[in-house]
């Protein structure tokens, strides 16, 4: 039989908390990358991009 939902409701918070938190620190990585380029802010930047598109697309 199954569950009621399709996601934990815990899991739920944790994915929402998340994408509030992820974009100012994208916002502020991109900042930090146009002022001070160096290869670990445009890999950061890119990690944390890749994590917001992968929430929003329900890949995780």
């Amino acid at each position: 039989m199954k569950g009621r939902w399709r996601y934990h409701p815990f899991y739920v918070k944790v994915r929402y908390g998340a994408l509030q938190l992820i974009v100012p620190f994208i916002i502020f990585q991109f900042i930090r990358t146009l002022l001070f380029p160096t290869s670990f802010d445009v890999v950061l930047l890119t990690l944390l991009a890749l994590l917001y598109a992968a929430i929003l697309c329900d890949w995780i």
